[in-house]
């Protein structure tokens, strides 16, 4: 195995290892059951994101369906309008999950939140989805989060 998946590996465990759990609202999970959802650092809830810091999100589910590919679609609701935030993977075939994916097995999906310093400091709802390919969620959550400086 070559040194560059090695590390993505390890990262990924790290961030499985170390996610601090929380709460968080299933939003129409049609393809899949969430089980777990993590931060990592989120010691207190909601998450406070400070600006310039990156933050892992870890999301357990079991799929319900077999798919070839699977893609992150991520929102920050503000005043009830969702914005498109922007990940640094929408690929979740790239985001610790093996594709294809296989009905009735768990998998571990970790990715990246960078909170970029020009944001404002606001409290807010993530919505974040993972689709299969036919474009139903494999999963849906949302949590609340606070931007602070």
């Amino acid at each position: 195995m070559d040194s560059r998946i090695s590390f993505i590996v390890m990262f990924c465990l790290i961030g499985l290892t170390c996610a601090e759990p929380v709460k968080f609202l299933d939003c129409g999970s049609t393809a899949g059951k969430v089980i777990e959802v993590g931060i990592n650092p989120c010691p207190t809830q909601p998450c406070q994101l400070h600006k310039g810091d990156a933050y892992s999100v870890n999301v357990t589910f079991s799929s319900g369906v077999e798919s070839s590919k699977s893609t992150a679609v991520v929102h920050g609701i503000v005043a009830g309008v969702p914005v498109p935030f922007p990940i640094p993977e929408d690929d979740g075939c790239k985001s610790g999950i093996q594709c294809p994916i296989q009905k009735d097995t768990t998998y571990h999906y970790v990715n990246t939140l960078s909170v970029k310093t020009e944001y404002p400091a606001i409290k807010l709802v993530v919505e974040w989805e993972l689709k299969d390919a036919s474009s139903s969620d494999l999963f849906c959550i949302k949590f609340p989060v606070q931007i602070v400086s």
